[in-house]
């Protein structure tokens, strides 16, 4: 193999002084050098357990002959961040992550890497570093924790508006805080972590079956291993992450996403990952793709059961399987073989039918968990939304939102802050039907934080679940469920329509038509020309915030992060 290490040793001998002051052998100097890059940390649980991952990664590229170099560097969880302005940093983190890997592994050079990560922005995160650095590079998912009571996942936030409005007492909340989290690993839901984990798979950048398996299970400590041996023949065979991540992997990746009934957070990441090779992946790709696919999984936010099933149901390859005809089974994945010869070897191994018994232990078939096309009852799970409203787009998971809200039309109620929007649910302040903007939150506006605790309170309502909408320029949580358009762009803070939407406007939401408009003023239709020239005097009235005061990594990811409908990408 020839290692990219050697020149910088031949040019600078201090290198090698340096690496025998971190127990480094002479004989460790001269093997292929390869960098283990993970996000462990007593952060969330979910990087809680990445250095055990880290140490079998290390024992894999060691078994092959080469020298593992571990470096961390931590993520942090939205669940942090609910309720103050710590939730407008975590979208920024991604860019912080993935810029200290692309540092790791820049300043000294390495033959090949293997970057290991679990959750929302992590994995994301390492999947731009892998598309800027184009080197020799195995991604291995941090998997999933163990379910909490009732086959559920941790989720405080509507518990806490419960408790806010009175309806229960606080030794509830007390105990599913001791039990809502009872092992390390991502949500037990196709959230944000889940999804972007199986988009880390879809895209070839992780072996085979790896996405979102149980984290207390033996098997994810040999994949993680394994990871480690095929970093080694990826250096040996120069498979560099340029050759894996195609077009045609995006494409078989957004199929995937739709049959799962991912999180619209994809929107955002996939497209910053496709910017890092240096072309566009444009919102109308992920519109096409869901108006062909069907939509296969019962998983929850969407449906019933948590993702540890989905594991044992047969996981990414089990949806690839079944959309195969619908693939290009020819791209490139990171076992070095292609897409169609991975599907065969895990059939003809038995992967397809080995997890199986842990369903049975549940009583639950298969098919529960994921439905053969011919029995889909829905084709795709996200559709992209534009109008006056929104005229470089928005996106909605149909998915998880009662038919008959697919259409729907409703006065508006206008919030500058998430914080006022669910101020005004928990005080009986939001009637059914109504339209809900919460505005000011998008990349340049806030850090585009998620909207759960809005989200929440509206699900945890029943009076008001599944009948109010909620527009947003900011983003929302992957366990969000609900009639809810995310990303809306241009934002408010660049001056976009949505921060032209005043109290009582009539708001037309269409996801069959496409369509996101203002209809009507104060309960009064009007034509398209009228509602144009309503919207140009108020924004001759509208005075951008005042956000000067803003310093440090918050600041600079605000002035120049793209619109989510871009990826809201720095660089």
């Amino acid at each position: 193999m020839e290692q990219k290490c050697q020149g910088a040793r031949d040019l600078w001998s201090q290198l090698d002084a340096l690496r025998m002051g971190m127990n480094y052998s002479k004989e460790d100097t001269k093997k292929p050098q390869v960098l283990i890059d993970d996000c462990y940390g007593e952060s969330h649980p979910g990087s809680f357990h990445l250095g055990e991952l880290g140490y079998e990664t290390v024992l894999g590229v060691h078994e092959s002959g080469g020298r593992a170099v571990r470096h961390h560097v931590t993520d942090i969880c939205d669940g942090w961040g609910q309720g103050h302005d710590g939730m407008n940093y975590i979208l920024a983190s991604r860019e912080a992550i993935a810029n200290m890997v692309e540092i790791h592994a820049s300043v000294v050079p390495y033959d090949a890497a293997v970057l290991i990560s679990s959750c929302d922005k992590s994995v994301p995160a390492h999947l731009i570093a892998a598309a800027r650095l184009d080197m020799p590079l195995v991604h291995i998912p941090g998997g999933s924790m163990r379910p909490a009571p009732n086959m559920s996942t941790s989720d405080l936030g509507g518990l806490t508006a419960k408790l806010k409005k009175g309806e229960i007492g606080i030794k509830q909340v007390e105990a599913h805080q001791q039990c809502g989290c009872p092992t390390a690993g991502a949500c037990q839901f196709m959230g944000t972590a889940s999804t972007m984990q199986c988009m880390s798979e879809a895209l070839g950048m992780a072996l085979p079956g790896s996405a979102i398996m149980p984290s207390t299970m033996s098997e994810i400590r040999r994949v993680s291993r394994a990871a480690g041996h095929q970093a080694m023949y990826l250096a040996e065979k120069g498979i560099t992450s340029s050759k894996i991540l195609t077009p045609a992997a995006f494409e078989n990746a957004i199929k995937v996403h739709a049959a799962i009934g991912g999180s619209t957070n994809a929107l955002i990441h996939l497209p910053a990952i496709a910017h890092e090779l240096g072309w566009e992946l444009k919102p109308e790709t992920f519109d096409r793709i869901n108006n062909s696919i069907p939509y296969l999984t019962n998983i929850q936010p969407s449906g019933e059961y948590v993702t540890e099933l989905f594991w044992f149901a047969g996981g990414v390859p089990m949806i690839q399987w079944l959309l195969r005809d619908k693939l290009d089974l020819d791209v490139m994945t990171v076992t070095g073989r292609s897409l169609g010869d991975n599907l065969d070897m895990l059939q003809q191994s038995g992967f397809f039918e080995r997890n199986r018994g842990y369903l049975a232990n549940h009583r639950v078939a298969p098919e529960d968990v994921i439905r053969k096309p011919e029995s889909a009852t829905k084709i795709g799970s996200i559709a992209i939304l534009k109008g006056n409203i929104a005229p470089d787009g928005a996106v909605i998971k149909y998915a998880a939102c009662r038919a008959d809200m697919h259409q729907h039309t409703g006065p508006a109620k206008v919030f500058n802050s998430e914080e006022d929007a669910q101020q005004a649910i928990i005080n009986n302040r939001v009637e059914p039907g109504d339209v809900l903007f919460i505005r000011y939150e998008g990349p340049k506006g806030s850090g585009a934080p998620e909207m759960l605790m809005t989200t929440d309170a509206i699900v945890y309502d029943a009076r008001l679940d599944g009948r109010v909408a909620l527009i947003t320029d900011g983003r929302f949580s992957g366990a969000t469920s609900g009639p809810c358009v995310g990303h809306v762009s241009p934002e408010a803070a660049d001056g976009g329509p949505i921060a032209l939407v005043e109290n009582d406007d009539m708001i037309e939401m269409d996801v069959p038509g496409r369509r996101l408009n203002i209809v009507g003023v104060k309960g009064e239709r009007k034509t398209p020309e009228e509602i144009d020239a309503i919207l140009a005097d108020r924004r001759s009235r509208w005075v951008r915030p005042d956000y000067s005061a803003r310093r440090g990594i918050y600041k600079q990811f605000t002035e120049r992060a793209a619109s989510l409908m871009a990826g809201a990408y720095t660089s």
